[in-house]
Formats: C-alpha cells, sequence, structure tokens
C-alpha cells in the first residue's frame, strides 16, 4: 500500500475497518434530561482549564438519549457540561461523558476529544416521571428525575442554549506517553430541529466512584430540569487554544 492510499484512507482507526464512518453526523429524536446544579467553586476551578473562564459556580448534568443517529447506532449518553466564557463567548465546557457504544466513544474522542468512557446510562419514561440513571458495572453514579412534561418551554430560549458552543480539551499522546496534541477545542450544533421542550420539578443524586467522579462536583442546590426532544448535526470542531504552541516553537 502506497503512501498516498494511506493518507486517502487514514481518517480514523483501525485502517482497514474504521470504528466509524466519515461525517458529518446526524441525530434524529434525540432526547435530553438537562439537570442543572450549583455547585462548588474551588471544585470547578481545579477542573475547568484556561484560557476559559467560570461563569457561576454551577454545572448542567445531562441524560441523552440518541436512538437514531448517523454512523454511531442507537446508545445513550450521561455527563456534565460547565457553563464558561471564552473571549466574550458563553458556551459549555465537556467535563465527562459516559456511554454505552464504542463507535461515538471512538469517534468522539479521535475526531473532536471528547472525554467519554464506557458505562451504563439509561433515559426512560416511568409512569408520571422522567427517570435518568449512570452505572459504572454494578455501581449507581448517578441518578435524574423530572416531573414528565409538566410545563412546555419557550422554543427560542432552548434554540438559543443549543446555539451556544461546546469546548472540549482534546489529548492525544505519543508514542512515549508524552502529549502530541493537547488543545481546547470548540464545536457546534446545527441545523437543528427543535420538536418539543418542557420543565418541572427534578432531583439529582450523585455517587462518589474512582473511575467515574461526577460527585467531586457536588449537588449543593437543583436550579432546574429541562427535558427537549430534537434533531440536529454534531459539527466539526476547530482548535482555538494550542497548549503545546510554546514547546512547538521553542
Amino acid at each position: 500500500m502506497k503512501a498516498e492510499d494511506i493518507h486517502r484512507r487514514a481518517y480514523a482507526m483501525p485502517l482497514h475497518s474504521p470504528s466509524y464512518p466519515k461525517g458529518p453526523y446526524r441525530f434524529v429524536d434525540r432526547e435530553y434530561l438537562i439537570i442543572t446544579y450549583r455547585t462548588d467553586r474551588d471544585a470547578l476551578e481545579r477542573i475547568v482549564p484556561k484560557p476559559l473562564e467560570i461563569v457561576v459556580p454551577i454545572v448542567k448534568y445531562e441524560f441523552i438519549r440518541m436512538p437514531d443517529s448517523t454512523g454511531f447506532g442507537d446508545y445513550t449518553e450521561s455527563g456534565q457540561v460547565i457553563p464558561v466564557r471564552l473571549n466574550g463567548e458563553l458556551g459549555g465546557y465537556v467535563h465527562a461523558m459516559f456511554l454505552d457504544d464504542d463507535p461515538p466513544i471512538a469517534g468522539g474522542r479521535e475526531l473532536w476529544g471528547f472525554p467519554k468512557k464506557l458505562a451504563s446510562p439509561t433515559l426512560r419514561v416511568e409512569r408520571d416521571t422522567l427517570l435518568g440513571a449512570l452505572d459504572y458495572g454494578p455501581v449507581r453514579v448517578a441518578a435524574g428525575s423530572m416531573g414528565y412534561k409538566h410545563r412546555a418551554m419557550e422554543s427560542e430560549a432552548v434554540l438559543r442554549a443549543l446555539g451556544e458552543p461546546g469546548f472540549l480539551l482534546k489529548i492525544i499522546p505519543h508514542v512515549d506517553g508524552s502529549p502530541r496534541i493537547c488543545e481546547l477545542v470548540r464545536y457546534y450544533l446545527g441545523n437543528v430541529g427543535l420538536k418539543g421542550a418542557w420543565t418541572g420539578p427534578a432531583a439529582l443524586e450523585l455517587h462518589p466512584h474512582a473511575l467515574a467522579p461526577v460527585a467531586d462536583l457536588p449537588v449543593l442546590e437543583v436550579i432546574s430540569g429541562v427535558h427537549l426532544i430534537a434533531n440536529l448535526t454534531l459539527n466539526p470542531g476547530e482548535v482555538v487554544h494550542d497548549y503545546l504552541a510554546p514547546q512547538k516553537h521553542a
């Protein structure tokens, strides 16, 4: 195989049977339970990388069902997003993600730098309650609940939130274990079609775990719960800060 053949085909690993196809990546009927809570600011300061700025000491804990996603299939995800600001632009720093499907784990990490790990999240309706859960092995790590479709939300506010960028810390090591890529990546969702959004009473419980430390950002007060369903496209990312730039130019 010639070098030009490798270059043409080398968009993902393994070369001869990539874990995921090339994009674009479209999601149909993507369903969210987002519980916003107040947490300890010092804990956030230890986690959020500069040049991102913490806006307020809150966290958005997300449970997401993705029943129809291009190349990734049918899977569920759960994790934490921290509201931040970069050069005056508001967005969310994706701190932790846990999901139950290999292609989006591989693709998310390799392409954008999503902090994805394998676990067992769920999102389902039980009678009058929307329930989200995250299990790491046999251990329950997170449990969220919200009254099912209690009050409809204004679509304008929801679309504005979905239009804000996400920020990721992408790390790819060199063969000796040192960082070869260490970048702050910004991405946007595109072609968003909101199908519905609701709010209602919500609760969230986080449990300590050595390998899924979501409880390191403790729940001090639940602020709100949001349930939404939308079609959307996950757009390619862009590098907004290179943490290795000084070393590269030295």
